[in-house]
């Protein structure tokens, strides 16, 4: 009888069965790991966009946001809210139009003889000087101007010429009858009644050309003596 007994032999090793499902795992994670750190980066991006406040937009060093010129819209608002600076300078003197008259309206004798000789030294077309009515611009103590219609130029470049910054004259209709001598200042449109502001006084256009005080009394004797009625 034969002892011999089957050899038993170990399990036969699969060449290289696991080897593919190995790989398929490793490609899974990487492109798991490419997907997450995708959604990582566009999650970091959205946030850092948000957090400005400002819709995306740059800032400055002081904190206020540009706009889209690049400009800083805080300093261009506040530099429209500040007024311009201004030159004040007067608009040249329109001398033709008419015949201006001057009335004495002070207790100075000679005032309104002075006044006309000094804005026909200016270049206006005068009357002869006269005086105030009774009434309430018998005596003024300050000067004005009145107009008749169609003369508001010539009257603006006559209050102009007694006007100063302190003190500025607006021409104002004529009233009717004109509040002169006698009702009438004839064929006349601009009437000056003169007050003790400026009676005996330089005109304010000659003596911020002259550098004059305003307040320097000019009239002399000579002055006086060739004032033409009244005045």
């Amino acid at each position: 009888m034969s002892n011999d007994q089957p050899v038993r032999r170990p399990p036969a090793k699969s060449s290289g069965g696991g080897a593919p499902m190995g790989s398929t795992i490793s490609i899974v994670i990487a492109v798991v790991a490419v997907i997450v750190g995708f959604l990582i980066l566009r999650n970091i991006n959205d946030d850092g966009g948000s957090a400005s406040g400002n819709g995306g937009l740059p800032e400055n060093t002081s904190g206020s946001t540009l706009g889209t010129s690049g400009t800083d819209s805080t300093a261009a608002t506040t530099a429209t809210s500040l007024p311009a600076e201004t030159t004040a300078t007067s608009a040249p003197l329109v001398v033709t139009g008419g015949t201006v008259i001057v009335a004495n309206a002070s207790n100075i004798n000679g005032a309104a003889g002075l006044a006309t000789k000094a804005l026909s030294g200016v270049g206006f077309t005068m009357g002869d000087p006269t005086n105030a009515a009774a009434g309430p611009d018998k005596q003024l103590a300050v000067t004005k101007v009145y107009f008749a219609t169609g003369a508001e130029v010539l009257a603006a470049s006559v209050a102009q010429a007694l006007s100063s910054a302190e003190a500025p004259i607006t021409p104002e209709v004529i009233p009717t009858p004109p509040p002169v001598t006698g009702g009438t200042i004839g064929d006349a449109v601009v009437l000056v009644m003169v007050g003790t502001d400026l009676a005996g006084k330089p005109l304010p256009i000659i003596a911020a050309s002259t550098g004059s005080p305003t307040g320097t009394t000019v009239l002399t004797s000579a002055d006086i003596s060739t004032s033409t009625s009244g005045g």
